[in-house]
């Protein structure tokens, strides 16, 4: 079967609201509690979840992604196919038609030139796009006219339905932000902060790292709609307080991303206030090497940039001994419990794309370690730390700030430490963290570490875009304003012939394998990224909130027009 066989027919499913709920905010108010605080609204200037999913509230896509990973037309008419005339014979255009009527919150029209000048501002060279990605490939897009939008690829686009797809690549309004591209991107701070959105909800007031307030859109598509009148969006404290607030408490509503271990997590829900929900989709927890070298003493503008390789972990051997004493199982059941399991892929799901013999790193070989490294010429001083050249094994190992991972550092810690490596541990406010202030040293991005931890995921069920990530020249470095995918700074050319390879191949029994070729790539043979658990999705809920599906190939937040208050 090939890729365009697939998208003869691909389908489409509408959700319905509760019939019993007649009236634009009948529900009233509902507050939602997210631990890592959200500090932009523009999610083409973050890649950082917490920010992506405060951003689907206001700005919307194209097409979204249900629960089961099946595409929905968002602000479209249908989903383009062969078929239907919207995908061109020969792979090389999509067409989208506008819903009509559209309006932006303001009042003013949503037309195809708003879709058209998303894809320049994110393609714009001299900006930093944190979701370029997505834009691989595309020659053109054109505004056919004001409710038709062409885009046009170089070569071939099995799968085209990247752009404008999921809450990583919504809508900017052209009129907000025509004079916020390039360079000006990160200093336009009202419209980061205020987007103008076609979503279900408006922003009143944002407060960074604090606190968002946000009202129904009076011009939302479904005059029934949303049934929330109001809503807070609080960000601040840790997962356990979120969780906690939903669960015990009830201050809350609904708490994002409750990543606890398992036995705190029941004792909170013995309260009966509210529910834990998960969701599988490719949500995995790793390490990633930084490839480049994050000396402090490098020239401002060189630190953590290909111009300067990285001293320790340039050396595989060195990577792989540090992957080879980790024990991934152990640190699944103590993290996660039923909602995680040991992986040594990047790309876990769906099945078909997993590379199910990549299983070499799920057994723990602390002897393996060491012995690879007294090899490699990394002799153990007087102090237990090994020393090559004159050069201390020492590393800086960050994360953000969450109580499983900062046990997850304390126990990689010991391990590493019983194979001779000296750990330094820092963690960092997930606001921070996973923000995307240029000015920042603390970002993911800018990645002024060794090594760090973090997971994230891809949206929708093709793995393309996310393995587009680590082509050359996404990495983050000052000319972008520190954004970028590739976070590692992973450069391999042969790696780029095979995204650009990815993107033409309409067989799925071909693209199949070359993601699991891109997979090992990143994993097994460089060892550049470390997965160690694939985990669910997953958030709490209040028992008086309805309408919730947790979704995980899209933001949890995809259908929040149709929660509701239970009576």
């Amino acid at each position: 079967m090939t890729l365009k066989t697939l998208l003869l027919g691909a389908g489409a499913i509408v959700a319905m609201a509760p019939a019993a709920f007649a009236e634009r905010g009948d529900s009233g108010h509902v507050n939602l509690i997210y631990y890592q605080a959200p500090s932009i609204m523009n999610p083409y200037l973050s890649s950082g979840t917490k920010d992506l999913e405060a951003s689907s509230l206001v700005l919307e896509p194209l097409i979204r992604f249900n629960p089961q990973g099946e595409m929905l037309p968002w602000l479209i008419t249908e989903i383009p196919t062969v078929e239907n005339g919207g995908i061109s014979e020969d792979l090389k255009t999509i067409t989208y038609k506008l819903k009509p009527g559209l309006k932006w919150s303001d009042g003013s029209d949503f037309t195809a030139d708003d879709v058209v000048f998303t894809g320049q501002y994110c393609m714009d060279p001299e900006g930093g796009c944190a979701q370029l990605a997505r834009f691989e490939g595309i020659d053109k897009i054109e505004a056919v006219d004001p409710q038709t939008v062409k885009i046009t690829f170089k070569e071939p686009k099995p799968y085209p339905y990247l752009a404008f797809a999921s809450y990583e690549s919504p809508i900017l309004q052209k009129k907000q932000f025509e004079n916020c591209t390039g360079t000006a991107a990160p200093t336009c701070s009202q419209q980061n902060f205020n987007p103008i959105g076609t979503g279900a909800f408006k922003v009143d007031d944002f407060r960074p790292n604090d606190v968002i307030s946000l009202s129904a859109n009076p011009e939302y598509r479904d005059p029934a709609l949303p049934h929330f009148a109001t809503m807070t969006l609080k960000g601040g404290g840790d997962a356990a307080a979120a969780a906690r607030s939903v669960l015990e408490t009830g201050e809350y509503d609904y708490a994002w991303n409750t990543q606890l271990a398992p036995e705190v997590l029941d004792k909170m829900l013995q309260a009966g206030k509210g529910e834990a929900i998960q969701a599988f989709g490719s949500l995995v927890e790793r390490i990633e090497m930084n490839m480049t070298d994050p000396s402090p003493d490098l020239p401002d503008g060189e630190r953590a940039t290909a111009k300067h390789p990285h001293p320790i972990l340039s050396d595989i051997k060195v990577r792989q001994a540090l992957s080879m004493a980790i024990d991934r199982q152990l640190l699944s059941d103590i993290g996660y419990g039923a909602a995680g399991k040991p992986t040594c892929n990047l790309v876990p799901a769906p099945e078909a794309y997993a590379d199910e013999t990549n299983t070499g790193c799920l057994t723990q070989d602390i002897e393996g370690a060491k012995k690879l490294l007294d090899e490699d010429g990394w002799k153990v001083g007087a102090d237990g730390i090994r020393e090559k050249d004159g050069r201390k094994l020492h590393l800086l190992f960050q994360t953000s700030t969450n109580a499983v991972r900062q046990d997850y550092q304390s126990i990689i810690k010991q391990w590493w430490q019983e194979i001779g490596v000296d750990t330094e541990l820092k963690n960092v406010d997930g606001s921070v963290y996973f923000g995307g202030d240029p000015g920042s040293p603390d970002t993911f991005q800018k990645f002024y570490a060794d090594v760090e931890m973090y997971a994230n995921n891809f949206a929708g069920t093709d793995p393309e875009q996310y393995l587009a990530m680590y082509t050359c020249n996404k990495a983050p470095r000052p000319e972008t304003g520190w954004q970028g995918e590739n976070i590692n700074r992973y450069c391999n050319a042969d790696y780029d012939k095979l995204v650009a390879e990815l993107g033409r191949t309409a067989d799925l029994d071909k693209r199949h394998a070359l993601a699991k070729q891109m997979n090992d790539m990143l994993t097994k043979d460089s060892m550049t990224i470390v997965p160690l658990v694939y985990r669910g999705t997953a958030s709490a809920k209040s028992k008086t909130l309805g309408g919730v599906e947790i979704n995980a190939w899209d933001s949890q937040l995809w259908n929040v027009a149709d929660w509701y208050r239970i009576k």
